[in-house]
C-alpha cells in the first residue's frame, strides 16, 4: 500500500469540537449508560408541519432535480421578502446565494474574499469552525479576546487596534454561539463606523436572529446606513429558528459581484442545495411565523431555568445569555481541585472529559471556542433533562 501523505491544509484543520463531543457522548450511550447530552446546537423540536408538507408537495410535483447553483428564483425572492418584512432591508435576488447550511455559506464567503496574506479578525469566544474555515481559505485568523465582564462584546477600540494593512474581514456573530451574547444596536453601530472608516468587510453571522430574550433586541448589521450595507455580508439560514438543521439550507446576502464569485465557487463544490429543502425553506420564510414564537418561548423558559441553576453552581461565573440557546460558564476555579469521582483536572477540556466519564454529562470545552476555562451547555432540550443534568453538574463540582 502506498504511503499516505495528507495535504498540509487538511492536517492543520481541527475536527469540530461540538461534533467530537457529541460523538464521545454517543459512544458512552452505546454502552448502555444514560448520558445527559448538552453538546449540539440543535433545536429539539420537530420541523413545523406546514414546512414538511411543502417538502412533500415538492416531491410529489417532481421537484427532485438539479436547480440553479445558488437556489431557485422563488427561494431567493422569499429571502428578499423576509428581510424586507422583518428588518426593512431591501435586497435583490441577484444578491442572494443559497447553500448547504450556514457553515457552507461562511466557507463560500471566506474562500471568495480571502486568501494568503489576508487577515480575518475574530472576536473570542467564537464558534468552533470560524478559525479553521479562515485557515482553509489560506488566510490568517486574528483572535481578539473579549471578557465576561463586557458580556463578551468586542469594543470599537479593540477592533481598531486589531486592524492592520492586511485586514480583509471582521467576523461577527450576534446572537452569539457559544456565549448567547447579543450586541446592542449602539454597540453594533460603533463597530460599523470603524468598518467604514478602516474600509474592511464584515461577515455578520445572524443565524440565531429570531432567538432573543428579555430586553435584548436584534439589529441586522447591514441596517446602519448605505456604507455599512455595502460592505456587509449577512449569513443566516433556517436551521435554528425553524428547527431545520437537517434540511441544510443557509444563505448569504451580499454585493452582486461577491455573490457571483460564490456562485462560481459553489458550482465546482456542491452545485445546488437540496431542491426539496429549498421548497421547504420557502414555506418556512413565507408561511405562518407563530411556530417560531412558540419555540422561542420554550427556549426562554429553559433559559430562565438555566440562569437559576448556573447561579447556584459553586465557584462558577458567567455572563447571562440574551440570545441563542447556550449557557457558557467559567469553571476555572475548580481546576486543581478534586471533583466528583476523585478526578483532578487542569483545564476545560479535561473537565469535560471527566464530567462525561464520571457524572455522564456531555458539555463542550471552551478551549475550542477560544475561551480557556469555560464550558458550553446547550439548553435545546427539555426541562427534565436540564434538571437532572444540572443536579449531576452540581454534584460533580462539589466533589
Amino acid at each position: 500500500m502506498p504511503q499516505i501523505v495528507l495535504s498540509q491544509t487538511v492536517q492543520k484543520i481541527k475536527p469540530s469540537a461540538t461534533i467530537a463531543a457529541a460523538a464521545k457522548a454517543k459512544e458512552l450511550k452505546n454502552t448502555g449508560v444514560k448520558v445527559y447530552e448538552f453538546t449540539l446546537g440543535e433545536p429539539d423540536f420537530a420541523t413545523p408541519a406546514h414546512i414538511c408538507e411543502a417538502a412533500k408537495k415538492a416531491m410529489d410535483a417532481g421537484q427532485t432535480h438539479y436547480t440553479p447553483v445558488g437556489g431557485i428564483p422563488e427561494l431567493k425572492k422569499a429571502i428578499c421578502d423576509a428581510y424586507a418584512r422583518d428588518y426593512g432591508l431591501k435586497y435583490q435576488p441577484a444578491q442572494v446565494m443559497a447553500s448547504n447550511g450556514a457553515k457552507h455559506s461562511i466557507h463560500n464567503v471566506l474562500t471568495a474574499l480571502c486568501g494568503p496574506g489576508d487577515e480575518v479578525i475574530i472576536p473570542a469566544p467564537y464558534w468552533v469552525s470560524y478559525s479553521d474555515l479562515v485557515e482553509l481559505a489560506g488566510a490568517t485568523p486574528v483572535i481578539v479576546s473579549t471578557t465576561e465582564e463586557s458580556g463578551f462584546v468586542l469594543s470599537p477600540e479593540q477592533l481598531k487596534a486589531a486592524i492592520t494593512p492586511r485586514t480583509k474581514l471582521l467576523m461577527l456573530n450576534s446572537p452569539s454561539n457559544p456565549t448567547g451574547g447579543v450586541y446592542t444596536p449602539a454597540q453594533l453601530e460603533a463597530l460599523a463606523q470603524v468598518a467604514v472608516e478602516k474600509d474592511i468587510w464584515v461577515l455578520s453571522d445572524e443565524i440565531y436572529e429570531k432567538l432573543i430574550y428579555g430586553d435584548a433586541t436584534f439589529r441586522s448589521f447591514a441596517s446602519f446606513g448605505q456604507e455599512v450595507y455595502d460592505r456587509t455580508i449577512i449569513v443566516s439560514g433556517v436551521s435554528k429558528a425553524y428547527a431545520m438543521t437537517g434540511w441544510r439550507i443557509g444563505w448569504t446576502l451580499a454585493p452582486v459581484e461577491i455573490t457571483k464569485a460564490m456562485d462560481k465557487l459553489q458550482s465546482q463544490e456542491t452545485s445546488n442545495p437540496s431542491s426539496i429543502s429549498q421548497h421547504a425553506a420557502i414555506a418556512a420564510l413565507l408561511g405562518p411565523q407563530d411556530c417560531v414564537e412558540e419555540m422561542r418561548l420554550k427556549f426562554a423558559e429553559r433559559r430562565e431555568y438555566v440562569l437559576k441553576r448556573m447561579q447556584g453552581l459553586p465557584d462558577v461565573t458567567f455572563a447571562p445569555p440574551a440570545g441563542a440557546f447556550y449557557g457558557f460558564f467559567n469553571v476555572s476555579r475548580h481546576f486543581g481541585k478534586t471533583l466528583g469521582g476523585g478526578r483532578i483536572v487542569k483545564d476545560a477540556t479535561e473537565f469535560c472529559t471527566a464530567i462525561l466519564e464520571t457524572a455522564h454529562v456531555a458539555l463542550v470545552t471552551g478551549d475550542a471556542f477560544g475561551a480557556p476555562g469555560y464550558v458550553r451547555l446547550s439548553f435545546a432540550t427539555d426541562l427534565e433533562t436540564l434538571k437532572n443534568g444540572f443536579d449531576r453538574i452540581e454534584g460533580f463540582l462539589k466533589g
